[in-house]
């Protein structure tokens, strides 16, 4: 812990000598020569995903003839005139934003959208600084590439920003323009979602065995980053930690590259944990927000959830792994941010309120993609499956995993087959018949209901 601790202290006042220091260890990790820069590539520009890479270009921009940071997105999106509008409010409200685009010759244009006489687009104002899903956090200039192609060829480092359903198909189109490769580069995913399959049998996918398959790159390249924070406090140097996940090759190195004074990245090797409760969170997170909501924030309740929750979250992940990371530290405090402060726990909030429909779909303006809806019906289904079906150690007749997690059944039940308003996650809550959360603790740890082949392992 004191070793940690003096780090962090250097760290905070810094001088760009011990900056350029990080950048160059990693370049020679990375086996880079003297002309040639270590080329950053984001893909997809989310509010995490762009965050992230404003962070390394603010961070290591200023040393170019050593490191390129690009971000690639989709071009062609087309900024609504409400958006332009609440754009340019911002503009106007930041002394220091509004002189960096007049100096830039790029203010002009916003001033045309807000009276409707042009039409914004999301990869134009992203290079200005303007992620689609956060426009009230600006972040610095951005190089901003909309062909895949030119995105990604000759990248070393790729930050995955994309979310977990759309991650298998980009790579897969990425993994064309990778075939002449000699060296692979090294993937960074920051998606939080699993997807689910049941053909030849069933199991979980995630992102990273998405990215795998998708490109065949060694899986000791792709690694998992996830932590306690919220995008845009990040940004703005609320002091936050995470986790990157992964092979010791590069999990090292890389925690040491993307370290900063307010952003401490501490390493780990069990990726699977951290990356399946990275997109348990964004399913139970849904739930808190609408305990909130029709509780009207409720501490008793909230807290009455969060031990249900986290309960079945400890169940889940020992279905997966035999010993997996204990749901502490920054798992745990990933888990209560999220619960407290994400976007699905928003949407959970919304959906309460009667302001968002599910008819709305999973996409909302301003926010991006709810990734706790596609979770919620991965993780029910695949742990549904009657070939899963074990005897309970008590009641002495077979039930399939997810009979034993009445929070996920009454979310599956609310989002995906919309059998019951919101109102029943509370039914769900206030069953007299639901036992204390300890005993299905108990029961993850008796390795009962382990069943490695939900990840394609061998028993």
């Amino acid at each position: 812990m004191m070793d940690h601790l003096v780090e962090t202290v250097e760290t905070n006042s810094a001088p760009s000598r011990l900056v350029e220091e990080r950048l160059d260890e990693i370049r020679r990790v990375m086996g880079k020569a003297d002309d040639d820069p270590l080329r950053i590539v984001g893909v997809g520009a989310g509010a995490w995903g762009s965050v992230f890479i404003a962070m390394l270009q603010e961070n290591y921009g200023k040393f170019r003839a050593k490191v390129s940071v690009r971000i690639w997105r989709r071009g062609g999106r087309a900024i609504d005139k409400s958006t332009a509008e609440h754009l340019f409010e911002v503009i106007n409200s930041r002394e220091e934003l509004l002189r960096r685009l007049i100096r830039r010759c790029a203010y002009l244009k916003y001033v045309e959208a807000r009276l409707g006489d042009r039409v914004l687009y999301a990869d134009e104002i992203l290079k200005d600084g303007f992620c689609l899903n956060m426009i009230e956090t600006p972040l610095c200039p951005l190089k901003v590439v909309t062909n895949l192609q030119e995105a990604v060829w000759d990248a070393d480092i790729v930050i995955n920003g994309l979310p977990s359903t759309e991650t298998f198909q980009v790579f897969n189109e990425i993994s064309k323009y990778w075939k002449e490769r000699v060296n692979a580069p090294v993937i960074i995913s920051l998606a939080k979602g699993v997807e689910a399959e049941f053909e030849p049998h069933p199991r979980i996918v995630t992102p990273t065995q998405m990215i795998y398959r998708a490109t065949g790159i060694p899986l000791e390249n792709i690694l998992y980053l996830g932590g306690p924070n919220i995008a845009s406090e990040v940004y703005n140097k609320e002091y936050a930690n995470a986790r990157i996940c992964g092979s010791e090759k590069w999990r090292k190195p890389l925690g040491k590259f993307l370290r900063q004074s307010h952003f401490i990245v501490w390493d780990n090797s069990d990726l699977i944990t951290h990356e399946v409760m990275g997109g348990l969170k964004n399913v139970y997170a849904i739930g808190a927000g609408m305990v909130a909501t029709l509780t009207k924030e409720s501490a008793t309740s909230k807290s009455v959830y969060f031990a249900h929750c986290t309960s079945e979250m400890i169940f889940i992940t020992h279905l997966l792994a035999k010993e997996p990371e204990k749901l502490a530290g920054p798992l745990l405090a990933d888990t209560y941010v999220t619960l407290l402060k994400g976007r699905n726990a928003w949407y959970g909030q919304k959906l309460a309120k009667g302001e968002l429909s599910l008819e709305m779909g999973d996409s909302i303006k301003g926010k991006g993609m709810i990734q706790g809806v596609s979770a919620v019906k991965a993780f029910f289904e695949l742990l549904n499956q009657s070939s899963l079906s074990l005897q309970h150690p008590e009641e002495g007749k077979p039930v399939t995993p997810a009979e034993l997690c009445p929070i996920l059944k009454m979310l599956y039940r609310i989002l995906i087959t919309r059998e019951f308003s919101c109102e029943a996650i509370l039914e769900a809550l206030r069953d007299e018949t639901m036992n204390d959360p300890r005993e299905l603790i108990e029961i993850a740890h008796s390795h009962l209901f382990f069943q490695p082949w939900l990840l394609g392992q061998k028993p």
